[in-house]
């Protein structure tokens, strides 16, 4: 995860930022609406909602698309979407999942295996690389929130299990079953995050020369700009070096 958060960067620096949102934003909004037709329209009372509304926020969602996007769960003509996991290889043998909202599974199942093949991939069975990762609570705070013992201390009081502080900022992970509680008292002790969301955490990674980067990320980027795939997770590794000449 913390190579694909990397990529995210490496996507930001390549002046996408307009194209990068507008579909960011039309993905948390469709995150909400499935959230809130799923469950309860009240933040308060679905957890789920409430998560996907906390990380609209914290990626500058304005609240009216939030509240349209509510909205729109409980009309009659609300889309019905069915949330789907792919799992496959990229290049140099890396693991990808590849996690989709669609109204039409054979569109993206075709469009999903398509772009594996035409990126040198190889999409493969339910299962075939999910044994390589854990699903995990992820909140990340900005460097300035507070030196790494503070942090830690306040991750742990909040019951996480984890907190990787660097000049970057602070990677705060929990049990996926944690995190709406675990947020929430960061939140009480450390104020809004830039980031909460469920994740899948590799448990082994796949170390990537420049070559084998630059073809992973071109399958990363073009399955991402699928408006049906709502998060793509590799479990690649690159030294320094390699991402320094990206």
């Amino acid at each position: 995860m913390a190579g694909h958060s990397k990529w995210a960067n490496i996507q930001h620096r390549k002046g996408r930022q307009d194209k990068l949102r507008s579909k960011l934003f039309s993905k948390l909004a469709k995150e909400i609406t499935v959230a809130a037709k799923m469950g309860d329209p009240d933040p308060d009372k679905n957890p789920r909602l409430r998560l996907a509304v906390k990380e609209a926020k914290s990626q500058s969602v304005p609240k009216d698309v939030i509240e349209r996007a509510i909205k729109k769960s409980q009309g009659g003509d609300a889309e019905n979407y069915d949330e789907i996991r792919y799992e496959g290889y990229g290049p140099g043998g890396v693991a990808v999942i590849v996690e989709a909202m669609t109204d039409n599974k054979n569109r993206t199942a075709s469009t999903v295996r398509s772009t594996f093949s035409k990126n040198g991939g190889n999409l493969g069975e339910t299962g075939s690389v999910g044994f390589m990762f854990e699903r995990k609570g992820q909140v990340t705070y900005p460097a300035e929130v507070g030196d790494a013992d503070t942090v830690m201390m306040a991750a742990i009081e909040a019951g996480a299990e984890d907190c990787e502080s660097s000049e970057d900022g602070h990677i705060i992970t929990c049990a996926d079953t944690d995190l709406n509680a675990v947020s929430t008292a960061l939140e009480a002790e450390l104020g809004e995050s830039e980031s909460t969301k469920l994740i899948w955490q590799p448990t082994t990674t796949t170390e990537l020369d420049l070559e084998g980067m630059t073809k992973l990320m071109k399958l990363i980027d073009a399955l991402e700009d699928d408006d049906d795939i709502q998060n793509v997770t590799a479990n690649f590794e690159a030294s320094d070096e390699v991402m320094a000449q990206l």
